[in-house]
């Protein structure tokens, strides 16, 4: 694991999905903490570091966990990883909750937004939230992932917000242009299946059975499987919890 660091970088898409970017977000609690304080999300929770996949380690990290944010590296083995799992699912099918809230990427360098987004979106009736959060949420509740992206493109309030984000942490601001080749990704559990979240990616992948209890475990193997040891020369892996705050 490594100290926070930017995230993100879209696969290529059409000029006009592309023509609108942020600056990444870093990867970082004290950074994410303001930003959902500012979406409206209650102070009683917030992202805490997840220090390693070791057991020892996972049991850190204050319970009850709501979902688990991954940075990692995109590199050729991730590529292939995930379109081994896109093919599966094209090909076997799959079960999503109707529960389940996603939201495709559309915004260069959003991927961090879009994660939390699934994070928040996904963790009722525990997690209370007001303001801009309750606000979205209820427009984009009945729509597409695809309108779901679309609403989140025109919306200049958060689109501030994020800019305020992104310009915080510990390291130095990327140029909005330069291609960044980290990204997040959110593993929520929903009706006692476990699912990672990608916008980038044309659906949630159910990863099978899971139960809240055991989300941080759960959703910890398969980052240790399919993102880790899958790529043991890399090194820029990042996970952070949402659960409740810290007296």
């Amino acid at each position: 694991f490594v100290p926070p660091v930017p995230a993100d970088m879209l696969p290529a898409q059409p000029a006009s999905a592309a023509a609108k970017r942020w600056l990444p977000l870093e990867s970082n609690p004290d950074v994410v903490n303001k930003y959902i304080r500012g979406m409206g999300v209650s102070p009683d929770w917030e992202f805490h570091d997840v220090f390693g996949t070791d057991p020892d380690l996972l049991a850190m990290v204050p319970q009850p966990v709501l979902a688990v944010v991954l940075l990692f590296p995109i590199t050729a083995v991730s590529k292939a990883g995930e379109e081994q799992m896109i093919s599966k699912v094209q090909s076997q099918g799959q079960t999503v909750s109707p529960d389940v809230w996603f939201c495709k990427q559309t915004i260069g360098n959003a991927c961090g937004t879009v994660g939390i987004l699934h994070a928040v979106a996904n963790s009722p009736p525990l997690l209370a939230y007001d303001g801009w959060i309750k606000s979205f949420l209820e427009k984009s509740q009945p729509l597409h992932a695809d309108d779901r992206a679309e609403l989140l493109t025109k919306d200049e309030e958060l689109d501030k917000c994020h800019q305020a984000a992104a310009s915080e942490g510990q390291t130095a601001t990327p140029s909005i242009d330069e291609k960044i080749s980290l990204h997040f990704v959110t593993f929520i559990c929903k009706d006692n299946c476990l699912y990672e979240m990608d916008g980038r990616k044309p659906f949630p992948l159910n990863l099978g059975p899971a139960t809240p209890d055991t989300l941080l475990n759960d959703a910890c193997a398969n980052i240790k499987t399919r993102y880790i040891d899958a790529d043991p020369n890399e090194v820029n892996f990042n996970i952070m919890a949402l659960g409740p705050r810290l007296q």
